[in-house]
């Protein structure tokens, strides 16, 4: 069974009786944005709540795991995070990550799917598991430190991306 545009409510009218772009499939109600959108922080992180875990020293209460090649791990990851690209988790998440510990995955960017799939991968072992939005390109966008090849290196901060004054973006 298909279903079609004109199944979905009528909707919101605005002020000139023709509906925005916006608003031609009605907002939901209230009760399924607070189902949806609960649900979405179960199954996401955001690069700055990781950093500021990571940051604060201890155990955070969960492992960073980044999903990309050696080659990607080599240009710049996250400081301390467990390195398994997403085509040997089936074969080495056992013997690298603890089932009772949160998994957060991460790849390039918003642009790629790959700590979905990771994420996907690792779910169907068993493991607790959330992908961190914005991958890599953020973390570093934000201005947090990365770990080369080379060594340790910090960018600065795209102001874009990144609260130009104090720490905290507010949100």
């Amino acid at each position: 069974m298909t279903t079609s545009l004109s199944t979905f409510p009528p909707a919101v009218p605005g002020p000139s009786d023709t509906p925005s772009p916006v608003l031609r499939i009605p907002p939901a109600t209230p009760a399924e944005a607070v189902a949806y959108f609960g649900a979405s922080l179960a199954f996401h992180a955001d690069v700055s709540d990781v950093a500021a875990a990571l940051e604060a020293g201890g155990d955070p209460g969960f492992v960073v795991l980044d999903s990309r090649s050696t080659a990607s791990w080599d240009q710049g990851h996250v400081p301390g995070a467990v390195h398994l690209p997403t085509a040997l988790i089936a074969g080495q998440a056992e013997r690298l990550l603890d089932q009772a510990v949160p998994v957060i995955t991460y790849c390039w960017g918003p642009g790629c799917n790959g700590a979905t799939r990771a994420a996907l991968a690792l779910a169907g072992l068993g493991y607790r598991v959330k992908e961190m939005l914005g991958g890599i390109e953020y973390w570093i966008r934000e201005g947090f430190e990365v770990e080369t090849r080379h060594g340790r290196e910090r960018r600065a901060a795209d102001p874009l991306t990144a609260p130009a004054g104090p720490a905290d973006c507010g949100c």
